[in-house]
């Protein structure tokens, strides 16, 4: 967690000792470089505190915790400074390495009842958040939303579909002409059917482009009022890209084999 310098110790702690860990933002805003900040002292209300810590460089996390912008005291020189009657209090506990958030969480919720004095009986009149829980419902939340997302672009996939090949259908009769000319010359039917082809698959990119462009817009909207950044996965820009190749390839391959199928005198009489 730290950047530079140490937690505080156990007699720092127990004593109320006038020391403070500073976020990383605080460090290089006071000192111009956080490196700077181990040793040197700030005023807070009024009572000059050594800084003997600094937090890393995280940013805003997604539940709202802004470590970067934000001073630790000890808790007992902490009440010292402010009045505790006014503060909502959260203890935030961490676990070590091998202990499992079950087991912490069954831990710190005896340790509460023991502190509160709630008899077996009684009910909880206090709450345990876990931020691995949390995580997991947002996590089945944005996995159902990918469940919706793909049945949507499933059908959005079939209904362009269908749009493509129309479109290419009344191309291949607007140019029939055009088709017979090009086959009465010496054009191959595989050359004709690689053309339809190639422009139903083109216009298909093109949409794909397109829809990628207004969702990076989107990207840009959200990231702000959510507090993270939102970004389009590259992988799965390239997986767009290839299905909208594929899907051009159906849409098109009706119309274009019907267009290279087509007898050059009767296609240049049409």
């Amino acid at each position: 967690m730290h950047e530079t310098g140490r937690y505080f110790s156990q007699p720092e702690f127990n004593s109320g000792t006038n020391v403070c860990i500073l976020g990383y933002t605080n460090a290089e805003q006071l000192f111009g470089d956080a490196d700077r900040a181990e040793g040197k002292q700030v005023e807070i209300k009024g009572r000059p505190v050594t800084v003997v810590g600094v937090i890393k460089k995280e940013g805003k996390n997604f539940i709202g915790w802004n470590y970067d912008n934000c001073i630790m005291l000890p808790y007992q020189f902490c009440r010292q400074v402010f009045n505790e009657d006014f503060t909502n209090p959260v203890l935030i506990v961490k676990g070590k390495q091998n202990v499992s958030t079950d087991a912490l969480y069954q831990e710190l919720r005896g340790i509460m009842r023991q502190v509160r004095r709630l008899s077996p009986t009684e009910e909880d009149n206090f709450s345990l958040n876990s931020v691995e829980a949390f995580s997991k419902a947002i996590s089945g939340f944005f996995g159902l939303l990918d469940v919706i997302g793909g049945f949507i672009g499933g059908i959005s996939l079939i209904v362009g579909l269908f749009g493509i090949a129309n479109i290419m259908f009344v191309t291949v009769k607007e140019r029939t002409s055009v088709i017979g000319l090009k086959k009465a010359i010496g054009a191959k039917s595989s050359s004709i059917l690689f053309e339809f082809l190639m422009e139903a698959a083109l216009m298909c990119i093109l949409g794909g482009a397109f829809g990628l462009f207004f969702v990076w817009l989107l990207t840009l909207l959200l990231s702000g009022p959510l507090n993270f950044p939102i970004f389009i996965s590259v992988p799965l820009m390239f997986a767009t890209l290839v299905i909208c190749i594929v899907v051009g390839i159906l849409a098109g391959i009706i119309p274009a084999r019907r267009a290279a199928k087509m007898d050059p005198v009767v296609a240049i009489r049409s």
